[in-house]
């Protein structure tokens, strides 16, 4: 482990996002809310931490996997740990500790809140909130190899380890190509999104605020009542950008294009369609009758709410817990699936159930049929044993680290339900749980050291787990 690659790299990261804490200052001023200090404040040091740490470290352009693993875990720590301060210097979230988990919360694309009162702050802490998510939506890992050829040279290591999902779709022979077209992609549909908000009556502010909930599938938002205080239209439109959030931003580029064709050729993304559309039957099932004389709302109140927890989005228009039962049983095992694999999506990723579910059947016919030679196949091509592999450890390790994560909770003095749902909406960057922690309350209560925990999870979830454990390998650290 070169340390000296790993805090040159991270010096850049602060460097970015000392920048970007200078956007939310024009709300800040328009407004008047008085909150323009602390992003000044905040952008200084983060600048100048960032700057030294670029040039006191020298950067051979070699960057081993391993330094890649470093880079990717470290700087996103660093980025809420620097992103945390305007929250603490402007006074709208005093604690550390939470302001913190809010911005963990926020980069990591969570949307899990502590704070009560979210209309209360100002417009330039309301923005900067929003703002970490769209920056961790695609990545700032991503984002700098977009912008920084020369980190072209071990670029895949860190494209690998920040991305999410099972496999990397290279959509040119250049990484640094392949991150700048997944960024035009993921601009141009969040411009989009936020001119069709706007026509449904937002303001500039409100409409990005809530484009890059959205597209980024984080879920905070800037009403108390999160996207149920607007109109249907607007719901509407927030959850058609959220299906294409949760879907490969390669298949938007490919459609893009004028291969529109490469939806239909997408076994995930068809699953990831029949998925919303099974839950959606069984859910509305009890809906139809729970808004009894209102059709198109049990329509849209069941669209939205599976649509947003599937994506791992989090927003919400009606109080799910609510409903019945099974209705909260489906919806809790939405948290687990995600989106699609490429999305900004979390949960396991639909690509990884979908490979499940077929090695599930592929050996009840190997049972059946002994002598058979039966591959795991996907879109009619066989998938190798060792990706078959990787995707049974994956699942396996993502259960464990949820087990154990509810154990904790449970220890600190949560009820069941409530550490079930803060460890499912944490580890799948969801937002809202069950109990405590549902869709009409918050994490404030949460202890201390379980915020901490909590944050920790994000993370792990945000980078597919084994980005953050191979850290812990002791031959991580050796020659």
């Amino acid at each position: 482990m070169h340390f000296s690659r790993v805090i040159h790299i991270l010096g850049l990261l602060l460097v970015f996002t000392a920048l970007a804490m200078l956007l939310p200052l024009p709300f800040s001023y328009f407004y008047g809310d008085g909150d323009h200090n602390a992003f000044l404040i905040s952008a200084a040091v983060t600048f100048l931490v960032g700057y030294a740490a670029y040039r006191l470290a020298p950067f051979d352009r070699d960057l081993q996997p391993r330094e890649g693993f470093a880079v990717v875990t470290f700087g996103w720590i660093a980025l809420s740990l620097f992103g945390a301060l305007p929250f603490v210097l402007s006074g709208a979230i005093p604690s550390f500790t939470d302001a913190f988990f809010e911005t963990m919360s926020g980069f990591t694309t969570t949307g899990a809140s502590i704070l009560t009162d979210i209309e209360a702050l100002p417009h330039g802490v309301l923005f900067w909130r929003s703002l970490t998510h769209w920056i961790g939506g695609m990545g700032i890992i991503v984002l700098s190899l977009a912008i920084l050829p020369f980190l072209g040279v071990g670029g895949m290591q860190l494209f690998s380890a920040e991305s999410p999902g099972p496999v990397v779709d290279k959509l040119t022979p250049r990484i640094t190509q392949t991150a700048k077209i997944l960024w035009g992609v993921y601009v141009l549909l969040s411009v989009l999104e936020a001119a069709l908000l706007m026509l449904g009556g937002m303001d500039l502010f409100e409409s990005l605020c809530h484009t890059f909930g959205t597209m980024a599938t984080g879920g905070f938002s800037t009403r108390n009542a999160s996207v149920g205080a607007y109109s249907p239209f607007i719901q509407y439109v927030i959850i058609f950008f959220m299906i294409l959030a949760g879907t490969s931003f390669a298949l938007h580029y490919r459609c893009l294009r004028g291969d529109w064709r490469a939806f239909l050729r997408s076994r995930e993304f068809l699953f990831y369609l029949s998925i919303i559309g099974v839950t959606f039957g069984v859910i509305g099932a009890y809906t139809i009758r729970h808004y009894w004389g209102d059709p198109e709302l049990a329509f849209r109140a069941t669209l939205f709410q599976v649509v947003s927890i599937l994506t791992t989005t989090g927003y919400g228009t009606a109080d799910y817990e609510q409903w019945s039962w099974t209705c909260q049983f489906v919806l809790f095992t939405l948290m687990f699936v995600g989106g699609c694999a490429g999305s900004t999506g979390g949960g396991m990723k639909v690509y990884r159930v979908h490979l499940l579910l077929k090695a599930v059947f592929v050996e009840i016919t190997r049972l059946i049929h002994p002598r058979a030679v039966v591959p795991v196949r996907l879109g009619g091509n066989p998938v190798p044993r060792e990706v078959v592999a990787n995707v049974l450890g994956f699942f396996v390790l993502f259960m464990l680290v949820f087990f154990v994560g509810v154990l904790v909770m449970a220890q600190l003095g949560l009820d069941m339900a409530t550490s079930f749902g803060a460890v499912a909406a944490s580890l799948g960057n969801i937002g809202p749980g069950l109990g405590g922690v549902g869709p009409t309350d918050n994490y404030h209560a949460i202890p201390a050291v379980g915020k901490w925990f909590l944050t920790l999870l994000m993370l792990m979830g945000r980078l597919e787990i084994y980005t953050v454990i191979v850290l812990f390998a002791p031959g991580t650290w050796k020659r």
